[in-house]
């Protein structure tokens, strides 16, 4: 049996079917340029991503059980251990259909009507191995495995984009690492501010809560840090934003293995989400680490701002 990878995840995966228009979203149609069909969902993404930047990861969600099954191998070919991932013969990929315009915004519309949590009888012997464990808004269907998770000591980094009550409520609580989109955030907080939203997401149990707000950047407040900061977001140009969620997430998985603090961990994700966005597809364009370290190295890289105080209004 192979060694337990650092970094474990369990949540979506999917096939992707996207097209690629010659107008923005905006205009309400458009010509088609290209189209293309990818693998990706968040978690399997991200933990490609890890496996990019040189890390240890393993999918551990449901899986089927054919040996040339599409997605299994494609996560075997990125290089994502896949041998401590239950087998089921129902089990599926979300299919996405995927629409991306011309200025690189995108529109996913999805089936997830597919086992997306992992074996409620997932071995305490192979968490306790692991060092951080990335879910997304799926995990509610496994919330005892999450629980067990973070009870063995593991990093709980939550990847929530929506919700289904108060089974999202409690999984949300279960996360250390919590990583939200803002405008998922604003939502679920009902504050305006990314400042107010920090501190009503902060939980005494939190290591870091983090807001990711695409071309405005990253809002965060971290346990060792002293205030609520705003990182800017890198200049690059916008090919596809499909994935750069998924990205920021694997990255920052990757910078917390290595130690990095709040600050170091947000900074390196930033630089890989932005790289990830130069290239067409979730995956295409996903980084190296040689290449997030020049990008940070860069003249133009961005420093953190603190943020004045929890009820400015940042103009998001």
């Amino acid at each position: 049996m192979p060694t337990v990878p650092s970094i474990l995840g369990f949540g979506a995966i999917a096939i992707d079917d996207i097209v690629y228009v010659d107008q923005p979203l905006s205009a309400g149609k458009g010509k088609v340029l290209q189209s293309a069909r990818a693998f990706g969902g968040n978690v399997a993404t991200a933990l490609v991503a890890v496996a990019r930047l040189g890390g240890s990861a393993g999918f551990v969600g449901w899986l089927g059980n054919a040996a040339d099954d599409a997605v299994l191998c494609d996560l075997v070919a990125s290089g994502v251990e896949t041998a401590f991932a239950p087998r089921h013969p129902d089990a599926r990929p979300v299919r996405s259909r995927i629409t991306v315009g011309s200025d690189g915004e995108r529109f996913i519309a999805y089936d997830d009507e597919a086992m997306l949590g992992t074996d409620p009888d997932f071995p305490d012997d192979i968490l306790s191995r692991a060092t951080v464990l990335i879910v997304d808004s799926y995990a509610i269907r496994s919330l005892d495995v999450v629980a067990r998770a973070r009870d063995l000591g593991l990093a709980i980094l939550g990847d929530i984009e929506w919700s289904s009550g108060a089974a999202t409520e409690r999984l949300i609580a279960l996360c250390d690492h919590l990583i939200l989109p803002l405008g998922f955030a604003r939502t679920a907080t009902g504050c305006r501010s990314p400042a107010e939203m920090l501190e009503a997401l902060w939980l005494p149990s939190r290591s870091a809560v983090v807001l990711t707000d695409g071309g405005k950047g990253v809002y965060y407040r971290g346990r060792e840090e002293t205030g609520l900061w705003h990182l800017p977001p890198h200049r690059v140009v916008v090919v596809d934003s499909t994935g750069a969620g998924d990205c920021f997430h694997g990255a920052y998985a990757h910078a917390l293995t290595r130690g990095a603090d709040t600050a170091g961990r947000v900074a390196f994700a930033a630089a890989a989400a932005a790289l990830s966005i130069t290239g067409r597809g979730g995956r295409e364009a996903l980084p190296t680490d040689d290449q997030v370290t020049e990008l940070l190295a860069s003249t133009n890289a961005p420093s953190a701002v603190e943020l004045k105080c929890a009820h400015a209004d940042t103009g998001t």
